[in-house]
């Protein structure tokens, strides 16, 4: 059974920085592109970054260059360093993968930057 948990959300003043953690379970994780997607209130899921198995990452360009994807493949966990928070940055940030032609999901992790 694929279970990804995600986990490090909270609230934040802008400026401010944040790690989200995805533990994975259930899949062969270091052959597994992971993604971080977010979904802010009244607006629809949308791609934040990935990161390959051989740890190639593409960002969107509203958050490239204040924060970084990682993985750690020893510990089936994959990373989302948050940089420089902004309130648009606000939003429900979810772990994803692909596998055997199914989206996996976690639950989620609220974000809220404050002005």
């Amino acid at each position: 059974q694929v279970q990804l948990v995600e986990s490090g959300g909270g609230l934040v003043q802008a400026g401010g920085s944040l790690t989200l953690s995805c533990a994975a379970s259930g899949i062969t994780f270091r052959s597994s592109t992971i993604a971080w997607y977010r979904q802010a209130p009244g607006k629809q899921r949308e791609l934040v970054a990935t990161i390959s198995s051989v740890s190639v990452t593409n960002y969107a360009g509203s958050v490239r260059g204040r924060f970084l994807i990682s993985r750690e493949n020893a510990k089936n966990t994959a990373y989302l360093q948050m940089n420089s928070l902004k309130p648009e940055d606000t939003a429900v940030y979810y772990c994803y993968c692909y596998l055997g032609m199914t989206d996996y999901w976690g639950q989620g992790t609220q974000v809220t930057v404050s002005s």
